[in-house]
């Protein structure tokens, strides 16, 4: 502390003459338990009756705990920061507080904890507000319509599997498939576009951590997100709590009208953090011994993400939930469970990363439930057949593999699903703007790519890029000018079909 700051404090006995101002005689009763057993993340603390679901407990050693489990002569509390001194016998008070984290503008660009403790080594953010983690979601009457797009980027997602702002889309598929590097993708790309976002990583090795973060400083995304941080070593208690401290962030500024993008990566492991500590605390288990509330649990986590009605500031919250799968198994317990919670699913297959589709998307078994009411109209009538035209070419394609002789109309249909497949192939941390969409969805509409041989689709499509960069056309053009405009460009890079 400064000196000038010493000499401006009030003195030891300037406090306690204020404390004895205002001291006032009167019976006072409070509560004292102890703890009687600690160990793996959890406390059973007996002692005091009054203790409510989600109360601070505040230990003798300095160590803080939340109740988590109510029973007849005692409670369990998960344990949010554990000093070594902490053993049985240790005196417990109740702090007659819930758990709430600081919000606010000072936490983008940060790297915090789930109790909002910087992890980056910078100072702590002046933050004057805080809201509680775990809160009802917005009821139907505050809420509106889902009907503008977020875009990611993405080829195949921002054309044949769109997401609104607000919308609640799952990612699914194996480990190693890419599902972090999609998501981490649709973040990169709302740079400018005035969107707030939230990475929360449970549970994550703190190698991942640190390229997630690099990653983001690299493209300039930290600007303008907050990345919460379980990793691995971190006690269960705040892996637990991780994506509820992530959605509170958002929530706050969804409720000052922002448009906000929250990320959790993934749920599987806040899942099983969940049984770990449910069977811990000696919860009845259900099928695969999760607690018979695991449903619950997400639920009201991903029902916080919506739209909210103008008169409330109209701001959104859209949710990237991540869940993993083992050998494709879409029918899994925790799977199924979320993808009754979420407005549509991207589906990542192994195989197709095998063969080197990238990103490995199985469009067969995506689907956005919501997402083509928030589309652009002219990326919406672009994109109308192409879905349905691409999963004919996928069912016709299994003929080819027995060699036998096709119909010519039959084989043009199967060119032009091959064609369609290599255009839809991209490179990760490299999302593309709507602009684009547009245009290589009129191109290829047009017939204007039409005999394109493989290789120079890469080549061709990256002279588009240029010339959508260049050129200031937007969505609202017509479908004719675009038709123009992107003949144009094709004949300038040189591809004979256009002219």
């Amino acid at each position: 502390m400064p000196f000038e700051d010493l000499l401006a404090a009030p003195s030891p006995l300037a406090k306690q003459a204020e404390r004895l101002r205002h001291y006032r005689f009167g019976l006072r009763i409070s509560e004292q338990g102890k703890v009687v057993s600690v160990g793996d993340g959890i406390a059973w603390i007996e002692g005091l009756p009054s203790a409510r679901m989600d109360e601070i407990v505040l230990l003798e050693d300095g160590s803080t705990a939340l109740v988590f489990h109510l029973a007849r002569e005692r409670f369990g509390a998960i344990l949010l920061h554990q000093t070594e001194r902490l053993t049985a016998g240790t005196t417990a008070l109740l702090s007659g507080q819930r758990l709430s984290i600081a919000v606010g503008e000072g936490l983008m660009g940060r790297v915090v904890d789930p109790l909002g403790i910087p992890l980056d080594d910078l100072p702590a953010p002046h933050l004057t507000a805080r809201r509680a983690l775990d809160i009802l979601s917005p009821p139907i009457i505050e809420r509106d319509f889902v009907n503008r797009p977020l875009y990611t980027g993405n080829k195949i997602i921002d054309t044949l599997i769109p997401i609104g702002k607000g919308q609640r889309q799952l990612i699914i598929g194996d480990n190693g498939t890419g599902k972090s590097a999609l998501a981490l993708d649709a973040l990169i790309n709302q740079k400018g576009k005035n969107i707030r976002c939230v990475y929360v990583m449970i549970g994550q090795k703190r190698s991942s951590v640190i390229g997630l973060i690099e990653t983001l400083r690299r493209t300039g995304a930290l600007e303008y997100t907050c990345v919460v941080v379980a990793e691995a070593t971190a006690m269960p208690g705040l892996k637990y709590l991780a994506p509820f401290a992530g959605c509170t962030l958002a929530e706050a500024w969804m409720w000052q009208g922002h448009d906000t993008l929250v990320i959790y990566d993934d749920l599987t492991t806040h899942a099983r953090t969940y049984r770990e500590l449910s069977l811990l605390l000696r919860r009845p288990p259900g099928r695969e011994a999760y607690p018979g509330d695991i449903f619950y649990l997400h639920a009201r986590l991903l029902e916080r993400s919506t739209v909210l009605a103008a008169r409330h500031g109209g701001g959104s919250m859209t949710a990237l939930p991540i869940v993993e799968t083992e050998q494709g198994e879409i029918a899994a317990y925790i799977p199924t469970n979320l993808i009754s919670i979420t407005d549509g699913q991207v589906y990542l297959d192994q195989d197709l990363f095998a063969r080197g589709f990238l990103p490995a998307i199985d469009v067969t078994r995506s689907v956005s439930r919501i997402g083509g009411a928030a589309q652009d109209p002219g990326i919406k009538k672009e994109a109308g057949r192409m879905k349905l035209d691409y999963l004919q070419f996928l069912d016709l394609e299994v003929f080819t593999r027995f060699g036998s002789r096709l119909e010519a109309s039959m084989e043009a249909r199967i060119k032009r699903g091959q064609l369609l497949r290599e255009i839809l192939k991209q490179e990760r941390l490299a999302p593309l703007p709507v602009e684009f969409q547009m245009a290589w969805m009129t191109a290829f509409n047009c017939g204007l790519l039409d005999g394109l041989a493989p290789e120079r689709i890469k080549p061709l499509l990256q002279d588009l890029l240029l010339k959508v960069h260049a050129s200031e056309l937007s969505l609202s053009g017509g479908r004719e000018q675009w038709r123009n405009a992107v003949r144009l460009w094709l004949s300038e890079a040189g591809h004979e079909q256009a002219a």
